[in-house]
């Protein structure tokens, strides 16, 4: 997995592009039987809201809901028979993702919920009311490069013009109305047409430059523990509930979090203070008092700094956890151990393997449903050192 930087090893997951300009999409969701599932949609604005999960109580019944825009043709947000829930967007171009835990040390409910998982089904609402859908072949996306920073570089200004035409603003929100001033002198404003002759000319190659120490020190603040530690559970929300800091390091390491009540992703630092390095071998013991507080489960995964990547190995092993394995103690407690060779005596369940060579890692916690009160008290386990012999 290489199109997301740090992904998870534990859900999987179903993906979908909601284009709503011309039709609502309704979604047919099953019922699932994992003890984590949510949907995720998210818009250009980088805002994150679940409007369906475990933690509330959903995917215990199959539901179809429906999701729009204000911009939407020919719908003004009305109930529809048929449809359980109307969600509105703020862009016409969603993103919709479900996490499901698969369970997969379960073979029966493994295979019972890769069945739910293909029976959900996306459609306009034109084709729930039996009519044709409508043709959606008539928008011309921008050239955006290979990364974010080809935009900054080379056509910022049209990006952002199209970006605004395709989002609802909130004349009553702060950011919102900050974002729009700071883009009215360079000409582009919501409803207008991105004309290259006339638009403000910009100095590309300084701009980009300046987004990519942004971008760098953003990330250093995202993986930074005391930033964590003081602002993971302000992360991924909805408008209105994000300061601009926060946004900004949300927007460059991707709204593709789940905020604090779904998810918690605190990593897991050295005991010396000193970066993980492959040149060592690495334990992360936890008592039974001192294992995470989640509600439904949680994993350690293992990745190399530079990428954001797993570590290639040959067991295909990337993270312990119920989903990819683990074996506690007889004492309730868990050993992690992160080595080139398993140590005599560790279950194998427990073992992250590395290859001995000059490369940096990253271990980050994930837990689903945490218990948001025992958070308050509990802090991540330290990586310890092992000494070679």
């Amino acid at each position: 997995m290489r199109d997301i930087a740090r992904p998870n090893n534990d859900t999987l997951y179903i993906g979908c592009m909601l284009d709503l300009r011309k039709d609502p999409v309704i979604l047919e969701i099953p019922a699932f039987d994992s003890k984590y599932v949510s949907l995720m949609v998210t818009g250009y604005d980088h805002y994150v809201n679940v409007p369906m999960s475990v933690t509330k109580g959903d995917f215990r019944k199959p539901e179809n809901v429906l999701f729009y825009t204000a911009r939407t043709e020919d719908y003004d947000g009305k109930s529809v028979k048929g449809v359980d829930r109307v969600f509105e967007m703020t862009g016409d171009f969603v993103s919709a993702v479900f996490r499901i835990m698969p369970h997969a040390n379960e073979k029966a409910r493994f295979e019972k919920i890769i069945g739910q998982m293909q029976s959900v089904k996306a459609m306009t609402l034109s084709e729930i009311q039996g009519k044709p859908a409508k043709a959606i072949n008539d928008v011309q996306f921008p050239d955006v490069g290979q990364t974010d920073l080809d935009v900054y570089g080379n056509n910022f200004l049209e990006v952002m013009q199209f970006v605004v035409n395709h989002t609802t603003f909130d004349p009553n929100d702060e950011l919102d109305k900050a974002f729009l001033a700071a883009l009215k002198p360079l000409g582009i404003e919501p409803g207008k047409t991105f004309d290259k002759n006339s638009a403000v000319p910009i100095d590309g190659k300084r701009f980009r430059s300046i987004a990519e120490k942004v971008r760098e020190s953003e990330f250093a603040r995202a993986m930074d523990p005391a930033v964590t530690a003081e602002h993971g559970q302000s992360m991924f929300k909805t408008k209105g509930q994000m300061s601009l800091d926060i946004l900004l390091m949300q927007s460059v390491i991707g709204p593709i979090g789940l905020p604090a009540t779904e998810a918690l992703y605190p990593p897991v630092t050295t005991k010396d203070g000193q970066p993980m390095n492959a040149q060592n071998d690495y334990v992360i013991r936890m008592g039974k008092g001192e294992m995470p507080p989640a509600k439904a489960f949680w994993s350690l995964t293992l990745y190399d700094s530079a990428n954001g990547f797993f570590i290639p190995n040959d067991r295909k092993k990337y993270s312990v956890g119920e989903n990819a394995g683990m074996k506690g103690n007889a004492d309730g407690g868990i050993e992690i151990y992160i080595a080139a060779e398993r140590p005599k005596g560790v279950p194998v369940e427990n073992w992250l393997p590395i290859s001995r060579k000059d490369e940096k890692m990253d271990a980050i916690l994930r837990i689903y449903w945490p218990d948001l009160e025992k958070m308050k008290s509990w802090t991540p386990p330290k990586a310890e050192k092992l000494t070679k012999k």
